[in-house]
């Protein structure tokens, strides 16, 4: 069998993250071989690799970093030659490699003699039975969601008008206090909640609906929450609630379908029937080659862990069986496009005989 080689960093690499669990920010080699798992780091971070069970911290300076240096060569010069040093002196002659290996590296370590190629399925199917630590970081960050949903639902509560701008400054506080973070997330209205991933901005007003959606990460361990609800400040329209109605429908569905040997697609296909049954247009029905605008335009959920979106889909390309250990969102939504939509989505982690649901949050329009 070949050997595995990464070259990233742990903050953006979720392959990397998955096999060192330490947020790292500068690119290192990582390689198993044999059974060895090895971490070629800079003698900045060996300490900390060293900490960890089962993986062997090297450094660059072993791998002649300083001779590298002396010859004056660039930075990355000398990180790309010790790189090649590195692999060549461990004993590596066949690899596979994640879809982000850099190419320049590859190109040098094929021109020592290296077969090296990628194999994206094998690092997807590494990460998708998630490890307690794991587990445990996506509970943190599913709380820290949940809290900063309370957090926006405060704020609803006081009524229309309402800055868009003050929701998402309640909702990171919540995020910070609870050890997470989040670059962006959705706090949409009104037509923007039409539009899938429009993060939302301006002035919210009655009777519209409002669409948040929280993907929070946690710090410890890199690690994402995710989830979904729908409001409106005053009454609905009979349009909305009909909408939440068959969204709740599905989510129920999907929820008692979701255990391991289900497909994606089948829990897919089971939401698909419910909305086209109610006369919306689906994935299924749509005519093809046009974009799909109005109606169910998106998948029913997908894998989650290091990465928020990630192996398995639930959605058409949905054809793998889903395992025990599989993170998953379950987001049935409805559309109408310049109007609105509504969404509800919850996270769960597939067990043995079902599914356990990594929400407990009310579900209604009311905030």
């Amino acid at each position: 069998m070949p050997d595995i080689l990464i070259h990233d960093d742990t903050l953006s690499s979720p392959v990397l993250r998955h096999e060192v669990p330490l947020a790292v920010p500068d690119p290192f080699l990582y390689a198993e071989i044999d059974g060895r798992r090895i971490a070629v780091v800079s003698s900045l971070e060996a300490p900390r690799v060293r900490e960890l069970p089962g993986i062997e911290a090297r450094t660059y300076d072993e791998f002649g970093w300083d001779e590298l240096l002396a010859q004056g060569l660039s930075f990355y010069e000398v990180s790309r030659a010790a790189d090649v040093r590195a692999v060549l002196e461990l004993g590596i002659r066949e690899a596979v490699v994640p879809p982000r290996f850099p190419l320049d590296l590859a190109d040098r370590l094929r021109a020592e003699g290296i077969d090296v190629r990628v194999d994206r399925d094998e690092f997807a199917r590494r990460r998708r039975v998630k490890n307690e630590h794991e587990l445990a970081g996506i509970r943190r960050a599913q709380r820290a969601a949940e809290a900063g949903m309370d957090a926006a639902r405060e704020l609803l509560r006081r009524g229309a008008p309402l800055e868009v701008a003050a929701v998402k400054a309640a909702i990171e506080q919540r995020f910070v206090e609870l050890g997470c973070s989040a670059d962006e997330f959705i706090v949409s209205h009104g037509w923007q909640s039409a539009i899938g991933h429009h993060m939302g901005d301006g002035t919210i007003e009655e009777g519209e609906p409002i669409v948040i959606d929280l993907f929070p990460r946690d710090r410890e361990s890199g690690c994402f929450g995710d989830m979904t609800r729908t409001y409106v400040i005053g009454e609905p329209s009979d349009e909305l609630v009909e909408w939440h109605r068959l969204c709740k429908q599905a989510l129920d569905r999907a929820l008692a379908e979701t255990r391991p040997g289900v497909t994606g697609r089948e829990l897919f296909d089971g939401t698909c029937e419910i909305f086209e049954g109610a006369g919306y247009t689906t994935q299924r029905t749509k005519e093809e080659g046009e974009p799909l605008e109005n109606g169910f335009i998106h998948s029913l959920g997908h894998g989650i862990g290091l990465a928020v979106h990630e192996d398995p889909s639930l959605g058409m390309t949905g054809h793998e069986a889903l395992v025990a250990g599989d993170v998953i969102t379950i987001e049935p939504g409805l559309y109408r496009a310049g109007v609105g939509g509504c969404r509800l989505e919850d996270l769960v982690v597939v067990t043995e005989d079902g599914c356990e649901n990594y929400n407990d949050y009310p579900y209604d329009l009311e905030p």
